[in-house]
């Protein structure tokens, strides 16, 4: 346990790291926001156009893989409203906002590096075909399921209420530009291979320092019954759902980390930013993101003790 232990957690110390230089005062919230711009609009983006770019679509497109992981995270999008609605009598719009930060696990800050301190580099191509797909899956159901109990918008709006959440997303802009590159069969020119991996290098180390600095605004307040419903869910649930599923479809053991590791992340920023966008339990959600990040460091360990 201590050796799984040793492979999580410098993951999260350099996560403490950023939330201790916000707390101390030696990084300003308006590092944290520059810090927060450069890897996910910039960093981040060059590191997923460039896997895009370079993937075996023919493997690494496996459908089996796909369903394993988002029949998971759905499932646990439907528990997420309907436990709220029953258990906890909150409103519609509340109980979507808390289902999508079930559905929608940090699989880049988080999901990536433990993914690869835990197995190495060249485990990530199944966390790669996960992330292709998951802003616009998680955006596509969260955002029309809203719609539907707001009755804000119907056919056409929305549609366009969707298209332009997940167009506008620089994540989502990169993973269609390495696509295009990739099925284009288009060669990246030596210099701007060599620039994109400078890039890539400073990606998750500036992310995970911004994480942390970013966590520290949020203080845990808001229903705690409800906060610790949401944590189970996430950290729990959906990878024991993933892998269940997994052993249904035969996916191979590379496959099987992925699934599941990437499911027993913790909410993403993300959760906090579409209860943001609505108005909507926005206390819950940003207390789960930080409770439930914290929590990763022990159930990260466990699920990966427990994985072949």
């Amino acid at each position: 346990m201590l050796d799984i232990f040793t492979i999580v957690a410098p993951v999260f110390l350099v996560v403490g790291a950023g939330y201790v230089a916000v707390w101390r005062r030696l990084f300003s919230d308006a590092a944290v926001d520059g810090l927060m711009v450069f890897s996910q609009k910039f960093a981040i983006p060059c590191l997923l156009f460039t896997a895009m770019a370079q993937l075996d679509l023919a493997v690494a497109f496996d459908p089996m893989l796909l369903l394993s992981y988002y029949l998971s995270a759905i499932g646990c999008f439907a528990i997420g409203i309907f436990g709220a609605r029953v258990l906890f009598e909150r409103p519609w719009p509340d109980c979507v906002a808390i289902g999508f930060a079930a559905m929608f696990a940090n699989t880049v800050l988080l999901g990536l590096p433990i993914t690869e301190r835990a197995y190495g580099l060249d485990a990530l191509q199944s966390n790669f075909t996960i992330i292709a797909l998951n802003a616009a899956t998680c955006y596509f159901i969260g955002i029309s399921t809203m719609e539907f109990v707001r009755a804000k918008a119907r056919g056409r709006a929305l549609v366009a209420v969707v298209a332009n959440a997940m167009f506008r997303n620089s994540l989502m802009i990169a993973i269609a530009l390495g696509l295009v590159v990739n099925l284009s069969g288009v060669p990246i020119p030596t210099i701007a291979r060599d620039a994109l991996d400078l890039m890539v290098r400073a990606a998750l180390p500036a992310a995970l320092f911004g994480l942390g600095g970013v966590l520290f605004r949020y203080k845990p307040e808001g229903d705690l019954k409800t906060i610790l419903f949401l944590c189970a869910l996430s950290l729990i649930v959906q990878p024991a759902f993933a892998f269940g599923l997994t052993s249904l479809a035969h996916l191979d053991v590379a496959q099987t980390r992925s699934v599941v590791v990437t499911a027993a992340m913790a909410p993403g920023i993300n959760a906090y930013l579409f209860a943001d966008m609505y108005g909507v339990g926005r206390c819950v959600i940003a207390s789960t993101v930080l409770v439930g990040t914290a929590l990763t460091v022990l159930t990260a360990s466990l699920w990966v003790l427990f994985l072949p």
